[in-house]
């Protein structure tokens, strides 16, 4: 029942698809056998795997409707037990139900995110609203909730251990957060609330959907491809040629294919096309319009948070968070929004110099579009650094394999690639995860790189199965990644960006969260931890992509096969704070939008105006916008997921600088002592322990702010030398360093 619960916590801050083990059988709540692969028990190799080669989505709501019938019985089996509450028979309990649905709603998951289509997204319009509805019902249960209070409140003398305390006080608080304390019309009406929401949400993401599918920026002929390295032309010829579009090239409406083009075309007229095409999606007017959308789900969500005792959304969702309040969230921000602001002022002046000396009029004024072109031109001249040289050294699958090289070196993984497992889509591949060691599976692997109709944009990681060591047992897990790569020519290898490999090595991490998992029960398993600190384990494994290690074993030429040379290397260097202002200033945009929109309580917003008007008071730079316009920002309108909590990367990163300080002030990035105690209580643990307890017992003491300050180049305020770490900080670039090599890389966009 684990994922359904999940938007309001009751999973913790799952990042994932499937969370319980299934259970053994799979029977209809009427006892006649299951006919639909989906709601078989997943059998085969590797502990079972995922049926993708048997799936129809005729089949999605008959099994979803039927795992919810059976998962129901199963908690009224548990709510109505006569028995006095134990964490047997009530917690444990719980955690060994809902096996058939969370397979499910595994599979459904990924074709909504990967495989969306119009048939599909039938299915999803009329199933949100019912799955809402299934798990307030699970919430509101009064007799169910009546024995995980009891059990909560007789932990002290009920001999639990450590964990399985954990699990009780995470079962109790989620369910008091998801108004099992209301009283019946109030329940009532926060059901109607989470259905309304389940709806809006479904629209919401349906509609960005389908302007990153059905908008296109099409180059009729050679001129229009103007000044586009050979890969980007490549791969714009290639999504001409799968959509059948005669034409040179096509920009697909999505980052990867997006933001190189801003980089490098030297077409005005188009790159200004394709930006607006690219920062309105979800904002075209018609049918695919957003704004109605988030105008609902903020005052829905003002109201829930009033019903459940909070002041706003915001504080409802910091609640249970690292972080405890929004304006402890807010204060931090903006304490570092003016630097970033007066960066890119600088930025901005060198760029006008230079467009200036190249022959534009002496008006020329820098605009959203022009960014990225000019910014490149201005590296290349003052730190002779090109980052289409830089691309020649990162093919995807050299870069794939680094990944699996420090995880081994990291975590003592080998990855082996497997195919007798079926797949979801031709572009996915497979690999069993192993312990170097005892040569044991600890899981499989699967990876889904390259952009296509139907699949969002963005990188992401999934669990389709949580590690668990519940009765015996010793279920592994199964976890994936999800990219959005171009193809480019057939058997001509794909080249990415840095800031796309650090993407890479980003999501890696959360996939090693996964991998790592040792703990008891799958509830508490993996990512399954609260939302500032499930950023933490990813943001971490960055720092290992610019290690000399990873770099001269892996980062080849496309072509001559060398490694890259110290003096890119160098260059890389010189220019590590290049370009701090405009990452800084367009995630902590988005950051403090989402922020102000939640903490605007129950006001009618109009989102387009409420964004220019904050912006305008914030003293937003009109030469950029943010990262994720409200529109189309799938973090916090597609789900609850992120909402009142985009300000978590920053959170979390503060930690990822001050743990890769260890290894620094050790004998490097492959510290074995270090890398083993980042391990054991990071890596493993899951949400057995609380973060701040588990980082503290990692790092020896609770982190500090400065590394990152001085990371970043902004000065170190009194006022941020004096707040309590762990503190947010202002944006999605890294400074990272080991004994031989300080690289800054920008992060790519995230789950």
């Amino acid at each position: 029942m684990l994922p359904l619960l999940a938007g309001l916590g009751l999973a913790g801050a799952t990042f994932s698809g499937a969370q319980a083990q299934p259970t053994a059988t799979a029977k209809t709540v009427a006892g006649r056998p299951a006919t639909m692969p989906l709601l078989q028990p997943w059998s085969g190799p590797h502990g079972g795997i995922p049926p993708f080669d048997k799936v129809k989505v005729a089949d999605f709501k008959p099994a979803l409707e039927a795992a919810m019938a059976e998962n129901m019985a199963e908690i009224n089996a548990i709510a109505s037990n006569p028995a006095a509450p134990t964490f047997e028979n009530t917690i444990a309990a719980m955690e060994r139900s809902g096996g058939t649905l969370d397979r499910v709603g595994t599979v459904y998951g990924i074709w909504g995110t990967s495989l969306n289509d119009a048939k599909f997204a039938t299915v999803q319009a009329e199933m949100a609203p019912k799955m809402a509805a299934f798990s307030d019902q699970i919430t509101q249960n009064a007799a169910l909730f009546k024995r995980i209070e009891a059990v909560y409140n007789s932990m002290a003398a009920s001999n639990l251990t450590a964990e399985q305390q954990r699990l009780t006080e995470v079962r109790y608080k989620a369910f008091v957060r998801a108004g099992a304390k209301l009283d019946a019309p109030a329940k009532a009406r926060l059901s109607q609330i989470n259905q309304q929401l389940a709806g809006l949400f479904n629209n919401f993401a349906q509609n960005v959907l389908a302007d990153e599918s059905d908008l296109t920026l099409v180059l009729k002929t050679e001129q229009e491809m103007s000044g586009l390295p050979t890969s980007l032309r490549d791969g714009a010829k290639a999504a001409a040629d799968s959509r059948k579009v005669a034409a040179a090239g096509v920009i697909t409406n999505t980052r990867s294919s997006v933001d190189p083009f801003l980089t490098y075309s030297d077409q005005r007229p188009l790159r200004e096309k394709a930006w607006r095409m690219f920062t309105n999606r979800g904002d075209n007017g018609g049918a695919h319009d957003n704004n109605a959308n988030i105008t609902q789900i903020l005052q829905l969500r003002a109201e829930r948070a009033k019903l459940l005792g909070y002041k706003t959304h915001a504080h409802l969702r910091l609640d249970n968070t690292m972080a405890k309040t929004p304006e402890a969230a807010m204060e931090l921000m903006e304490q570092v929004w003016t630097p970033a602001v007066a960066r890119v002022h600088e930025e901005v002046a060198d760029m006008q110099a230079l467009a200036i000396k190249e022959g534009a009029p002496a008006d020329f004024k820098i605009e959203p579009w022009d960014y990225a072109y000019y910014a490149e031109k201005v590296r290349k001249e003052r730190y002779d650094l090109d980052q289409n040289e830089v691309k020649q050294y990162l093919q995807l699958e050299k870069m794939r394999e680094g990944m699996f090289w420090m995880a081994g070196e990291l975590f003592n993984f080998s990855f082996a690639p497997v195919t007798d497992v079926p797949v979801f889509h031709p572009d996915v591949r497979v690999w069993q995860v192993n312990d170097k060691t005892t040569g044991k599976q600890v899981g499989l692997w699967y990876f889904d790189p390259y952009a296509r109709p139907g699949k969002k944009s963005g990188a992401w990681m999934n669990a389709y199965r949580n590690q668990e060591r519940m009765d015996g047992k010793d279920i592994t897990t199964i976890v994936s990644n999800n990219s959005n790569f171009v193809k480019g020519k057939p058997g001509e290898p794909v080249l990415i960006s840095w800031s796309d490999a650090t993407t890479l090595f980003h999501e890696f991490g959360h996939a090693l969260h996964g991998l790592s998992s040792n703990v008891t029960y799958p509830g508490l398993a993996g990512t399954s931890v609260v939302r500032d600190y499930v950023e933490f384990p990813s943001q971490v494994l960055e720092n290992w992509l610019p290690t000399p290690e990873v770099l001269n074993r892996f980062a080849l030429h496309y072509q001559t096969g060398k490694p890259i040379p110290q003096a890119l290397v160098d260059r890389i260097n010189k220019a590590s704070t290049f370009n701090e202002g405009f990452a800084t200033t367009e995630f902590l945009a988005s950051a403090l939008i989402d922020m102000k929109l939640h903490l605007a309580g129950d006001q009618k917003i109009d989102p387009d105006k409420f964004e220019r008007e904050t912006l305008a008071q914030l003293g937003m730079p009109s030469e950029l916008v943010m990262r994720h316009r409200t529109p189309q920002f799938n973090h916090v309108f597609a789900s609850d997921g992120y909402s009142a909590g985009y300000y978590s990367y920053l959170w979390s990163v503060v930690l990822a600088a001050d743990a890769f300080s260890a290894f620094t002030e050790g004998s490097g990035a492959y510290d074995k002592a270090v890398g083993e105690r980042l391990r054991q209580n990071v890596f493993t643990v899951g949400n057995t322990v609380d973060p701040a307890a588990g980082y503290r017992a990692f790092r020896g003491r609770d982190p500090k702010i400065d590394a990152l300050m001085k990371q970043r180049g902004f000065p170190m305020t009194s006022t941020a030398a004096a707040t309590p770490a762990p503190t947010p900080m202002a944006n999605e670039t890294q400074e990272l360093k080991d004994t031989k090599t300080k690289v800054k890389i920008k992060k790519g966009k995230r789950k």
